[in-house]
This record gives C-alpha cells, sequence and structure tokens, in this order.
C-alpha cells in the first residue's frame, strides 16, 4: 500500500533529519548539518543521492548568506536540507539529476523548512530556559548532577524538534513534488537556469562581502576555483 511505503521512506529520514538538525549548534558540530552534506544524505536515503547533491549545492550557495552567531536568529539548514534532498529524489532514478520540478519544489522547499527550522530553535531554547530557571541555584554552585542534565534534556529535545520537523515537511512537500513533477512545463534548460541564476546571486553577494570583512578571503577563492576548475577539466 502506498502509504505504507511513504511510511517506510519517513521514519529514517526522520531520524536522519534528527541527527543533523543536532550538528547544527547542539552536538557534534561536525558540519554534516551543511546542506550540501545533508541534501545529499536526503537523497541517498531515498535512492537518488546525486539529486540530492544537486539540490544541497543549490542550497549551499543560499546558505552562505547566513552565519550562525550566539542566539541569534538564522535558518536552520541542516534539518532543511535533509528534507529538500529527500524531495529533490522524488522521480529521480539512482544515478540521475533531479526531474526539474521536483528539484524547483525541494530549493523551496528547504528555504520554508530553514526558516521554520529557525522559529522553532527560539522556541528550543525558551523551554531549555523555562527548564533551567527553577535550577538557577544548582547551577550557581556548580552541580554536575544539573548541568549534565540541562545538556542531556536540550540535546534530547533537539533530536525529537528535527525528527518532527523533517517528519512533518517531508510528508507536506512529497505530494507538492509528485504534482509539480506531473505538470512541469517550462524547459530543462530554462528551469535549472532560473535556479542557478537565484541561488548564485544570493552566493555571490554573501562572498563580497566576505571580500571586504575578511582578510585572505580573495586568495582562498581564487584557489579553489582554480583547484575546482582543474578537478572539472580532468574529470572532462
Amino acid at each position: 500500500m502506498e502509504w505504507f511505503a511513504v511510511l517506510i521512506d519517513v521514519i529514517p529520514l526522520a531520524l536522519l533529519a534528527a541527527v543533523v538538525g543536532l550538528d547544527v549548534v547542539s552536538f557534534p558540530q561536525a558540519m554534516i548539518s551543511r546542506p550540501i552534506v545533508g541534501a545529499t544524505l536526503g537523497g541517498a536515503f531515498l535512492g537518488a543521492p546525486e539529486a540530492g547533491l544537486v539540490c544541497g549545492t543549490a542550497l549551499e550557495c543560499l546558505a552562505l548568506e547566513s552565519l550562525p552567531v550566539g542566539a541569534s536568529r538564522y535558518p536552520e539548514w541542516g534539518t532543511a536540507s535533509v528534507v529538500a534532498g529527500a524531495v529533490a529524489s522524488v522521480g529521480a532514478p539512482r544515478s540521475s539529476f533531479p526531474d526539474v520540478g521536483a528539484v524547483a519544489v525541494a530549493v523551496l522547499v528547504g528555504i520554508v523548512a530553514g526558516w521554520v527550522g529557525g522559529w522553532s530553535m527560539v522556541k528550543q531554547r525558551q523551554l531549555i530556559a523555562a527548564f533551567a530557571r527553577p535550577r538557577l541555584d544548582q547551577l550557581a554552585s556548580g552541580s554536575r548532577k544539573t548541568v549534565v542534565g540541562l545538556q542531556v534534556v536540550g540535546m534530547t529535545v533537539d533530536l525529537a524538534r528535527g525528527a518532527l520537523l523533517g517528519a512533518l515537511m517531508f510528508l507536506a512537500a512529497r505530494p507538492l513534488a509528485v504534482l509539480v513533477n506531473a505538470r512541469w512545463t517550462v524547459g530543462e534548460d530554462v528551469s535549472r537556469a532560473i535556479v542557478v541564476t537565484a541561488v548564485a546571486a544570493v552566493a555571490a553577494a554573501a562572498v563580497w562581502k566576505d571580500f571586504h570583512a575578511i582578510s585572505g578571503t580573495r586568495r582562498l577563492f581564487v584557489a579553489s576555483l582554480a583547484v575546482g576548475t582543474l578537478l572539472v577539466v580532468a574529470r572532462a
């Protein structure tokens, strides 16, 4: 039955979204929450890693614009990327680029899920603060048990947040991707050009700001561009 097949996809995907979302600020902060990684994993879990990689590359360009700093509000790209990569895999063979309709929906879903995820992280912090407030005296006295307890509670809530957000967003976006794929009429070249132009403009603006704010960025950018170009030429 179709609902059972969707459930089989959702359960492991929700667990992946939870782990990748946990990496954003809680643990282990090993960069698996970067969009290019999270989306590739999301696509791979549904049998289409290349579709996830294409979507993750687009989202990575958008994520360059936001920098997670302290308690500021920012998109939560980890969970969002897993969902987007999974949505991009809808209708895609194992070794193929995603359908243009699916990747357009996937990028949009990634943006929406990122902002919803950012909002959910604010609520999570408020919940942890409410849990910690009655224990301020123990924290002030350096109680190891209280500190460890708060850390465990915080990571558990973060894990549950990522799993719930990932499952709900995927369940909402999957039928939309199927519908859009069936009715998409814009040519593949034009569709991809629109997506690439949009994300490249955001990435260019982010890199341009870094050129003026961080010493050595221009040299690193030129070196990375040269290495990437050589790799593409060598593979061709």
